[in-house]
C-alpha cells in the first residue's frame, strides 16, 4: 500500500524485479519500514531517526544518478516523468497511465507525453494506417 498526496492510500502492483528487490531488502521482517539505516536500525518514530521522507528519497536518487555518471539534475519526479512517458510510448492506454499516476485529469497525464509531436502517433496517421490495412 502506498500513501499518496492528500493521504489517499492505494494498492499498486509491483514489477517482479521490484518485488524481488523489496523481498531482499526486508529479509525475514514482516513489519516496519522497508528502509533501514546503514547500521540496520529502523528509520521511523519507533526506532532510531525518522521514516524516509521525500527529501531523503531525493538525496538517494541524486546520489545514484551521480554514481551512474548522469550529469543532468535528477530527482524522484524525474523517475515519475520517465515512467509515465515510457508507459505512453509503450502504448499503454491513457486512462490506465492516468490511473497509475493518480491524475484526476487526463490532460495532466498528457503533459508528460514527450512524444506527442511524433506524426506516427497522431490520430490522423493511426486512422490512415488502419484504413489502409483494412482496404482490399
Amino acid at each position: 500500500m502506498i500513501t499518496r498526496k492528500g493521504g489517499k492510500v492505494v494498492i499498486i502492483p509491483l514489477a517482479p524485479r521490484t518485488a524481488r528487490a523489496i523481498d531482499l531488502a526486508i529479509g525475514e521482517r514482516s513489519e516496519g519500514p522497508v528502509y533501514l539505516a546503514a547500521d540496520g536500525r529502523r528509520l521511523d518514530q519507533h526506532g532510531a531517526g525518522r521514516r524516509l521522507g521525500r527529501h531523503g528519497a531525493g538525496r538517494i536518487v541524486r546520489r545514484i544518478a551521480h554514481r551512474a555518471g548522469i550529469t543532468k539534475p535528477v530527482g524522484p519526479h524525474t523517475l515519475r516523468h520517465a515512467f509515465i512517458t515510457a508507459a505512453l510510448d509503450a502504448g499503454v492506454p491513457l486512462r490506465d497511465v492516468q490511473e497509475a499516476a493518480s491524475h484526476a485529469d487526463p490532460r495532466t497525464t498528457m503533459r508528460y507525453d514527450r512524444a506527442r509531436t511524433s506524426l506516427d502517433r497522431h490520430a490522423t496517421y493511426i486512422v490512415a494506417a488502419y484504413v489502409a490495412g483494412t482496404a482490399r
